[in-house]
């Protein structure tokens, strides 16, 4: 009877085992199950930089270096002897045409001038008294002749002095700036010593050598731009007024000038210049930057982003490379999204998250 009740116990501790380690499965089962049944966590968006495709104007250019010149200058030379007077101005004034510079001292040219007018009233009341004796026959005809040469000869010593006295007043020719003084008050300055410089640098010039190739591509109001490293982040813009009539045999150039505004004076004669010669703009290209290019074999493509923030390889046809942009003939309508910096993160169907670059100011230029 105990070896019976031993057997029982023991089955039923055997069928409780079996239910119990069977109730685990099932349980564990239906967590696989649900663990299996559930989507599949979601890709993370990939971080890119994007360009917005723009339509702008493409410009053929000529680069070449010029150097600025005044639109006037003048040196300003003594055309007497004499001591200096007055100054009226400071270096790098601005002056208006007939304004006096230098005055210079005048009282021994005002004594000369003073003298010459007695001596011409002598010599005409000289000369008025022979043509009367002349006819008279009172004086002969030489003597007369010499009275008139007298007074003719008195009126030039006048003319000269009275030249002389305006000169001692030295004005400014024309609207400018004034350069370096180069005399003190008080200088006593010989005919032809230089004083100072005169400048009118609005509008200034810029002048450079085209080579002889390209003298059929330039013409009278053609469109310059131009930038100096003074100012790099400045762009002028001017135009042709002078094409010389003569090349260079030497350089095989012919000089070209063209004027610049410059109501400020920033720029300055002497300055070196950067000048692109425009010589043929092609309207509203569609451009992308060249960075934006996949190649494979002899195809180009780019990653287009769609409306939902996925991407799409795209064949596009390619024009003329410029500047760091590229013109797009096919493949791309304006406004689209190109990937530029990250493609290499993606592939066909990737979510992105874009960032746009800004390059709506840039310029398109091809040197040739």
């Amino acid at each position: 009877m105990k070896l019976f009740e031993r057997k029982q116990v023991f089955a039923n501790n055997m069928l409780w085992g079996v239910m119990i380690i069977s109730l685990l499965c099932y349980g564990c089962s239906k967590d696989v199950k649900a663990e299996h049944s559930g989507s599949a966590p979601a890709v993370p968006a990939v971080n890119v930089v994007g360009f917005k495709t723009v339509r702008k104007d493409f410009s053929d250019v000529i680069s070449m270096v010029g150097t600025l010149e005044a639109n006037e200058s003048v040196n300003i030379i003594s055309e007497i002897n004499g001591t200096i007077e007055k100054i009226n101005f400071e270096e790098g004034q601005y002056v208006k045409k007939g304004d006096i510079l230098f005055q210079i001292e005048k009282k021994k040219l005002q004594a000369s001038y003073d003298q010459a007018m007695a001596n011409l009233k002598l010599a005409e009341t000289t000369a008025q008294r022979y043509e009367n004796l002349v006819i008279n026959k009172a004086v002969s005809q030489q003597e007369y002749e010499q009275s008139v040469a007298t007074l003719e000869s008195n009126r030039a010593a006048l003319d000269l002095v009275r030249e002389q006295l305006e000169d001692a007043t030295v004005t400014a020719a024309f609207d400018g700036f004034m350069g370096e003084r180069f005399v003190s008050v008080g200088q006593f300055v010989a005919q032809g010593t230089r004083l100072s410089s005169l400048f009118n640098q609005d509008p200034i010039k810029v002048g450079f050598h085209l080579p002889e190739r390209y003298l059929s591509d330039v013409e009278i109001d053609q469109t310059i731009e131009m930038k100096v490293d003074a100012y790099k982040e400045k762009e002028y813009e001017g135009e042709v007024y002078f094409i010389d009539p003569k090349i260079d045999e030497l350089t095989r150039t012919v000089l070209v000038k063209a004027q610049v505004d410059n109501p400020s004076g920033e720029l300055r004669e002497g300055t070196f210049a950067n000048v692109n010669l425009i010589i043929s703009v092609t309207k509203n290209a569609l451009a992308i930057p060249e960075r934006a290019l996949i190649i494979k074999g002899d195809k180009v493509f780019v990653y287009v982003v769609k409306e939902d923030q996925t991407v799409e390889m795209r064949s596009i046809q390619e024009g003329k490379r410029l500047d760091g942009m590229v013109i797009v003939k096919e493949g791309l309508k304006e406004g689209e999204v190109v990937v530029t910096e990250g493609y290499q993160k993606i592939g066909p169907g990737a979510t992105v998250n874009v960032r746009l670059e800004d390059m709506s100011e840039k310029k398109l230029y091809e040197i040739i």
